[in-house]
């Protein structure tokens, strides 16, 4: 058996008192929301209801420090929805921190198979 052709694949979830905070499907939905601006039209992309972007977006702004996604009013294109800056910061955290993981669990697994 060739053990080089496989990987460990591993999924991070970062829990709070208000459930999940921070998980793959939560940062796709953040970066979605920086491509289009708009919290129906990135729950729509990911085939996800309103609603549970909605209860996503705001389990991780009660979970925060400060809020991760704001609403922005009226202006030229009538507003619609931000990525903070502290919502930008937890995307690198997370995303750093996924390599991470993975890097460690293909160190493992070359020691366990060489």
């Amino acid at each position: 058996m060739v053990f080089k052709d496989y990987k460990i694949k591993s999924r991070i979830w970062i829990d709070g008192k208000q459930g999940t905070f921070l998980a793959e499907g939560r940062i796709a939905l953040l970066k979605e929301i920086i491509v289009s601006g708009s919290i129906s039209a990135a729950a729509k992309q990911m085939n996800m209801s309103y609603k549970k972007a909605w209860e996503m977006i705001n389990t991780m702004n009660k979970s925060a420090e400060q809020p991760l996604v704001v609403r922005v009013s009226g202006g030229a294109g009538g507003g619609g929805t931000q990525v903070t800056d502290e919502g930008l910061k937890m995307i690198q955290l997370f995303e750093k921190l996924n390599k991470k993981c993975q890097v460690y669990l293909d160190k493992e697994l070359e020691k366990i198979f060489g």
